[in-house]
């Protein structure tokens, strides 16, 4: 039987502005190591109110959320912040990538602000995973200067500079064309089948969704 990476139980979540609206009502599921697993539903669904949750950036919700064996609940913002950094991994719509940086420099950050590695071992680590996303050739320029493809893996590398126990997408191929989003789907696949990384994205695309290893699908605010 896999081993279970995350385990979400009896999340609810309530928006009070402008009135009180239940917006995640009783969700509860599992994710195992290395599998790739996509959120779907329309708009209003509360798919991304949910993997913001998972992510531990929203704290205000009742459940609880075991991830990588520790219970989160209770938690306080400075111990979720540094569990964050050291554990999970973020691809979002928008690369938010430092221009300035190179794209070595793009890379290394999460890893230089974990500060368990020595520099050079961080800079070796960002390589390999630029190598893995055929990125190698690119990492002295700057991160403004490759096409938004280009810089969409360069934030799936940095994603997994810290070696995560989950990496999460929300929209990762939301800005891409139909090229750059089969890109970024099998690197996303190899990630899962060959290296066990586990996933879970939250996207509009019905035939990235499908293409996944499991697809929750999310109707006002509840699993069905």
């Amino acid at each position: 039987m896999a081993e279970v990476i995350l385990d979400a139980k009896h999340i609810s979540k309530y928006f009070y502005e402008p009135e009180k609206f239940k917006v995640l009502d009783d969700v509860s599921f599992n994710v195992a190591k290395g599998e790739f697993l996509t959120l779907v539903g329309k708009s209003g669904s509360g798919k991304s109110t949910l993997l913001y949750i998972l992510s531990t950036m929203d704290t205000d919700y009742e459940g609880e959320l075991i991830l990588n064996s520790v219970n989160l609940r209770g938690q306080t913002q400075d111990q979720l912040a540094a569990f964050r950094n050291e554990h999970i991994g973020f691809v979002f719509q928008f690369h938010f990538l430092l221009p300035e940086f190179t794209v070595l420099e793009n890379v290394m950050l999460p890893a230089l602000k974990l500060g368990k590695l020595a520099k050079a071992e961080i800079e070796h680590n960002a390589y390999e995973n630029l190598k893995i996303l055929g990125l190698e050739d690119q990492a002295l320029k700057l991160s403004s200067k490759l096409s938004g493809g280009q810089q969409q893996r360069v934030a799936v590398a940095r994603a997994l500079i810290n070696k995560p126990t989950i990496i999460m997408g929300d929209e990762p191929t939301g800005n891409l064309d139909s090229v750059n989003t089969q890109v970024i789907f099998d690197i996303f696949q190899q990630l899962a089948h060959e290296q066990k990384q586990t996933l879970i994205v939250v996207t509009h695309d019905d035939d990235f969704a499908k293409r996944s290893d499991r697809t929750v699908v999310m109707s006002d605010g509840k699993i069905i």
